[in-house]
């Protein structure tokens, strides 16, 4: 706190102490011509009177032990400004030794689960508690209390996953965050094919995932767009890539909808997700067992991640 601020406050606290000291002595002694307690010539029903009396010494005392407190209150603890106090103290020092104590009380509750695959920790009910009030409370405002996301953010209960569903891949993304950009290409696409060339990639990507679509005109001319522009991402088979986050376009998923409104929205002018990184607010032992609780939904049954780990993963855990 700036000199200019505590001197001001230094100031403006003696004056409101040392007001009240002359308040209380100015309104508790009677002086020469005052009148008598009873005369206040305040009466009702004829033999009720008001009477004006000074309040009693002990609470006046009192007042001034209060006053003399305080005094003693602000030189102990401080409290003018910039100036410490004679013990020390500080709300910032005493809030520091509270979180030590709850962040050594957490550390020891997270023990048992650090460095453990999400998977093994997703067995353990207690774990599984622990995840879903670490998501309430940080991942909750995107995904939903429920997880069921919303438009724009994943559905984390299916067994749909842009960026993989292994639970190496699922810890990453929670602690380093992902970046999906789906590019503008109206301006490309027009190019190409004329005006109807968005809409007729739109047939053609959900004939993707109704193939009686696919003898339609529109999606017979959308197919060589594709071919043309889509495929570096989403693949020829339209299967997409787990390691760009491109998705696949042959299920019945759609997370920014899937009205032609809203796939012509995001062909024609792109998308941007980001997931944040979390290692950084929540820890790594957290995040495992956020990502335990995430596993949990998608494998209600405790399934192993044996069906959906990478090679390499599977490699790993049969060492």
């Amino acid at each position: 706190m700036s000199t200019g601020w505590t001197v001001f406050i230094v100031v403006l606290t003696a004056f409101n102490i040392l007001g009240c000291a002359w308040l209380l002595w100015w309104t508790a002694k009677r002086r020469p011509g005052d009148p008598k307690p009873e005369e206040t010539s305040h009466y009702w029903d004829g033999d009720i009177t008001e009477f004006n009396k000074p309040m009693p010494r002990w609470w006046i005392n009192w007042f001034y032990l209060m006053i003399v407190f305080g005094i003693g209150y602000l030189a102990w603890y401080g409290g003018l400004g910039g100036i410490d106090g004679l013990s020390s103290w500080s709300s910032h020092d005493e809030h520091a030794l509270a979180k030590a104590a709850d962040d050594a009380r957490l550390e020891e509750t997270f023990a048992p689960y650090k460095g453990r695959p999400i998977d093994q920790i997703a067995r353990d009910p207690a774990a599984i508690k622990l995840g879903q009030s670490i998501f309430s409370n940080n991942c909750a405002t995107c995904h939903g209390s429920s997880a069921q996301g919303a438009i724009g953010f994943p559905n984390l209960g299916d067994d749909i996953w842009h960026w993989g569903g292994s639970p190496e891949e699922i810890l990453t993304s929670i602690l380093d965050g992902r970046e999906g950009v789906m590019p503008e290409w109206g301006t490309v696409l027009t190019g190409m094919g004329g005006d109807s060339a968005v809409i007729s990639v739109v047939a053609y990507v959900r004939s993707l995932s109704d193939p009686a679509r696919s003898k339609d005109y529109l999606a017979v001319q959308g197919q060589r767009l594709y071919e043309g522009v889509c495929i570096a991402c989403h693949g020829v088979d339209g299967k997409g890539n787990t390691a760009l986050g491109s998705p696949d376009l042959t299920d019945d998923y759609w997370m920014y909808g899937d009205s032609t409104a809203q796939l012509t929205q995001s062909i024609a002018h792109g998308r941007h997700g980001v997931m944040p990184a979390w290692r950084d607010m929540l820890g790594e032992t957290r995040s495992r067992l956020v990502g335990a609780y995430v596993w949990s939904l998608s494998h209600p049954g405790g399934e192993t991640a044996t069906a959906t780990a990478t090679p390499a993963a599977q490699e790993t855990a049969s060492q």
